[in-house]
């Protein structure tokens, strides 16, 4: 499970950091619309929610996504 492998603690914790939906974005290449539609697929980490208009990403859990998706498609070829 993702959150299971994100406790692991194995990460610097420089990845710890809470990066905004623009950063989200410009490092997975995927539009605010996809990212959300995929949260609601539970296929992408959750925001963190900050107050009522303020949700930001842990880290640590967009990268571990993003190793995710480049295993996923190791294991494919």
């Amino acid at each position: 499970m993702l959150l299971d492998q994100v406790r692991d603690n194995s990460a610097p914790d420089t990845l710890d950091r809470l990066i905004p939906l623009k950063e989200v974005m410009h490092r997975v290449g995927l539009g605010r619309t996809t990212i959300y539609k995929m949260i609601g697929e539970s296929s992408f980490p959750r925001p963190v929610k900050l107050g009522r208009r303020a949700s930001r990403w842990i880290e640590r859990e967009v990268a571990l996504w993003q190793h995710t998706q480049i295993s996923a498609r190791s294991r494919s070829d």
